[in-house]
């Protein structure tokens, strides 16, 4: 893909926008930048006597969002970053609240131009949020995730890399309910948000197979 782009998946825990990232890296090589990898990274690297940074990794591990201030100076780090190396992103799980949309736009188009970032809104369903994240599973390697889909239900090693599967504490009912319910309070207003600046959101259906929701997506840059 000559022209570099700017990618943003905004959708639900479960909704499929990791494993959707990591096709669409694939096929056009973007970088996948997961903001969920960034923030577990920070918390490994930061000192245990930080109360700061303790209270945040607390709010991680029961659902919570961590502070957007924090995550939105780590992710425009990483945008610019990658911009200087003219490199395509697709993002998995920034743009979460108002504040770091309101922010990290501005040097996404900075770097990239308003006319190369595409928005993709997938849907589901609270039930089929649960049902998927109760089982799903990711890889040792790289956190590739393994949704709980009757074509993956079978499989023990990650597709991409070969590493072993493990289930995440995270990833319990109660905490993907509370999860779901900070997305619909504070991510999902970013829709809003983009509409108002003149961005078409493209919305996809999440509650199809993988490769039913990869076609619906790949549609959107034919000719390139």
């Amino acid at each position: 893909m000559s022209t570099k782009q700017v990618v943003i998946f905004v959708a639900p825990p479960g909704a499929g926008k990791g494993t959707q990232s990591d096709i669409l890296a694939e096929k056009f090589g973007f970088f996948h930048l997961e903001t969920a990898k960034i923030i577990e990274k920070k918390f490994a690297k930061a000192d245990p006597s930080d109360a700061d940074i303790n209270t945040e990794k607390q709010n991680f591990l029961t659902g919570k969002l961590v502070s957007p201030e924090k995550v939105t100076t780590w992710v425009i780090e990483k945008i610019r970053e990658l911009a200087a190396q003219k490199i395509s992103i697709v993002f998995s799980g920034s743009f979460r609240t108002i504040y770091e949309a309101k922010q990290e736009i501005i040097v996404a188009e900075e770097l990239y131009s308003k006319d190369n970032i595409k928005i993709f809104y997938i849907t589901l369903s609270e039930e089929e949020s649960v049902r998927r994240n109760s089982s799903r599973r990711i890889c040792t390697a790289n956190r590739h995730p393994i949704p709980n889909l009757p074509e993956l239900q079978n499989i023990t090693a990650c597709p991409q890399d070969g590493s072993a599967l493990i289930k995440r504490k995270l990833d319990t009912p109660d905490i993907i309910r509370k999860r779901y319910q900070e997305y619909m309070d504070r991510t999902l207003p970013v829709l809003d948000f983009f509409k108002k600046h003149n961005y078409s959101v493209i919305e996809i259906i999440g509650e199809q197979s993988i490769e039913s929701v990869t076609h619906d997506i790949h549609q959107n840059f034919k000719g390139n």
